[in-house]
């Protein structure tokens, strides 16, 4: 039977050319990243007063997220706290923010401007409120500060929302009983240490930085928020759901506590974008969010307590579709 030469080597060739081509597909396979792209974008994320938890906890964030988004630019904005973080995120300002539980139920009661776009991307850490005095003050509970100076926090921060509920709670009037000073946990160490406040509010991660460096110069004492107060502002008829009942233990603040554990009230705090933001992105913001929690939590405690199983519960707000898809990515 006569071959054709000519026939077998194109046959050869393309033989050769098919096997080329599926050297270089599998090559590619290998070296090219599968499913969506990588995000690429710039966002911008509102965090809290200099020097505050969720400052500190933003900047290591953006850290991690260099790392793990190396195509996403993010640019930090220091606030007054959650509700001002909330507007700003609501409004467009921002893309990503941190606010407590309470002020978000409190915006949405509201109906403030775009609160039904609002989504969550994880449920982090508790908040503790945290009244402190001078270690010789005769506060012993909230109804005592009638008639001082008191750091109740800014006007766009969950602490100040929180010092009013409680104030409101113990029989005082927030504008008439006391003289409100609106500072927050950048300054108040320090004018409670020179006799400006007598007192002030702070709400925040434990151990809280400010707290800690001000109970090693200054002798100062935790005012213990009892079981009955914080029923009381339950019963106050506003959002408040979102507070529970906790105790801090006796080794916080050693020199402040005397190893004695300290009541207080607790809040969670959430990782909030709104629906406008693209799906990849938030996915990508929340796998490094529980990535990078060792990592952060060896600088900002709090940050330890991030937990893959209640990080979805983001009540009040819905759960963002990317975070959604993220859980589902590694559940067991």
């Amino acid at each position: 039977m006569f071959t054709n030469p000519l026939r077998t080597r194109r046959a050869r060739l393309f033989a050769g050319a098919a096997a080329v081509l599926a050297a270089l597909g599998l090559l590619s396979w290998w070296l090219l990243p599968l499913g969506e792209p990588e995000p690429r974008d710039s966002v911008t994320f509102s965090t809290g007063v200099h020097n505050g938890v969720y400052q500190r906890y933003g900047a290591l964030l953006k850290d991690a997220l260099a790392e793990d988004l190396p195509e996403v630019d993010i640019t930090l904005l220091t606030s007054e706290g959650s509700r001002q973080n909330l507007a700003r995120v609501a409004s467009g300002e921002a893309d990503f923010t941190i606010a407590t539980a309470d002020a978000v139920a409190q915006y949405q009661r509201e109906g403030r401007p775009g609160a039904d776009r609002l989504r969550g991307c994880a449920r982090l850490y508790d908040d503790y409120v945290q009244l402190v005095v001078p270690a010789d003050s005769r506060v012993r509970e909230v109804a005592d500060l009638r008639g001082l100076k008191v750091g109740v926090g800014q006007p766009g921060s969950g602490v100040r929302l929180i010092a009013d509920r409680l104030l409101a709670a113990s029989g005082l009037d927030p504008v008439k009983d006391v003289t409100g000073v609106p500072n927050g946990i950048d300054t108040v160490p320090e004018l409670l240490e020179n006799g400006t406040i007598q007192a002030f509010f702070w709400s925040g991660g434990l151990p809280t930085k400010s707290v800690q460096s001000l109970s090693e110069r200054f002798r100062i004492r935790l005012v213990p928020l009892e079981r009955g107060l914080i029923e009381k502002v339950h019963r106050a008829g506003d959002p408040t759901g979102s507070y529970r009942f906790a105790v801090m233990p006796p080794d916080l603040y050693p020199r402040a506590q005397s190893s004695v554990p300290v009541n207080s009230m607790a809040v969670a705090n959430l990782l909030v974008t709104t629906d406008r933001t693209d799906s990849a992105l938030v996915e990508g913001f929340t796998r490094t969010v529980i990535r990078s929690r060792d990592g952060i939590g060896r600088t900002v405690h709090p940050a330890q307590l991030v937990d893959l199983r209640t990080a979805i519960y983001t009540e009040p707000l819905p759960l963002h579709e990317g975070a959604g898809r993220y859980y589902r990515s590694v559940k067991p």
